[in-house]
């Protein structure tokens, strides 16, 4: 997958993809990222909603990269730096770096 590459380009570990809630909150259960990359709707009607505020009760920075307008994007997300697509590689690890910097900033 293309996001898999980008993010091993630039230096990361792939945990993913995982595209269901109830397997993506068993993970950072199990085995806790350092920081994550979310899209808000998934493939089978589910929303990454409840993952978001699983990682942001835990401290764990993510961002949120999705075709979904801004505005459309409900509570829950506001911790996360939000990248929407179409991107570019480098704006990913641009995010990704924002958001590891914010955890910085709010511990």
């Amino acid at each position: 997958m293309l996001l898999d590459l980008q993010l091993v380009q630039a230096g990361a570990v792939v945990m993913g993809p995982v595209g269901k809630v109830h397997d993506a909150l068993q993970l950072i259960s199990a085995d806790a990222p350092d920081l994550a990359v979310l899209d808000y709707r998934l493939g089978n009607g589910e929303t990454s909603e409840p993952v978001a505020r699983l990682l942001s009760k835990r401290g764990i920075p993510f961002v949120l990269a999705t075709g979904v307008a801004i505005g459309s994007i409900p509570s829950g997300f506001e911790r996360g730096v939000i990248l929407t697509k179409p991107y570019l590689s480098e704006d990913l690890v641009g995010a990704l770096f924002r958001a590891r910097e914010s955890r910085g900033a709010k511990s």
